[in-house]
């Protein structure tokens, strides 16, 4: 039994809190901490010029958090612009406000200075058939009064954007193991079908909890911290260091 509890507190050590540390060092030394209330929110130039680009488009983009919370998580958002519009629709959960935010910040605008990933995207007839049913899906989101949003464990950003792409079972995308938030169960359930629908998730409300599937990988969830493995793309999830391996 001791054995076991000591290969279980090694393993507590490498793969949660030492991650940990390394992102926390990362984080202080680049200086990321200080002015943050004037750092760069422009556009990093990720998506084409909405006017000269006729077809539809959606993406979903994660971006390091503000502030010291960027040790640990980031901030997912969506995009999408219909067939021949003139300008994109942008949509974050935030903690100000009215938490659903449309169009608060640039479409693909750098988060509090972070160039931001792109985590999903899909152009012309494939977004134009996604995109009705994003608006539908953030429309029916249950958690959308103020005072709804949590940090921690959630719901928060990345509980939203989840819950949105939850209805797009076609969409084979896992957010960032490092998208705190993803695992809290917004429809009750605490055991179910992975949004992928290629394995089940135990979430334990949020503070814990265990996903196997092919799309989203072995992923255990220990106050939101996420360990694991990615099976399908070889990787490995730590937390605060997020996914380390092939594209």
């Amino acid at each position: 039994m001791l054995a076991v509890l000591k290969i279980a507190l090694w393993g507590f050590l490498l793969l949660f809190l030492l991650p940990l540390g390394i992102s926390a060092a990362l984080y202080w030394n680049s200086g990321q901490g200080a002015g943050w209330q004037t750092a760069d929110r422009s556009s990093a130039g990720l998506l084409p010029a909405p006017a000269a680009h006729r077809p539809a488009v959606l993406r979903v983009f994660a971006a390091q958090t503000v502030r010291w919370r960027g040790i640990f998580a980031v901030h997912c958002w969506i995009v999408f612009k219909e067939e021949g519009a003139a300008t994109y629709t942008r949509y974050d959960y935030t903690a100000w406000g009215a938490p659903i935010r449309m169009n608060g910040f640039e479409p693909d605008g750098r988060w509090f200075g972070k160039v931001p990933e792109t985590v999903f995207s899909a152009d012309g007839e494939a977004a134009g058939a996604l995109i009705p049913r994003v608006r539908q899906a953030i429309q029916g989101y249950a958690f959308r009064n103020q005072g709804d949003y949590r940090a921690w464990p959630g719901p928060n950003s990345n509980t939203f954007v989840a819950a949105v792409l939850d209805g797009l079972p076609e969409v084979s995308l896992a957010l960032p193991p490092t998208a705190i938030g993803k695992d809290y169960p917004y429809d009750g359930r605490w055991l179910r079908e992975t949004p992928s629908g290629t394995g089940f998730r135990l979430s334990l409300g949020g503070y814990g909890g265990l996903t196997v599937a092919w799309v989203e990988g072995i992923e255990l969830n220990i106050l939101g911290g996420v360990a694991g493995l990615d099976l399908r793309r070889p990787a490995l999830k730590l937390p605060g260091l997020g996914r380390l391996g092939f594209g």
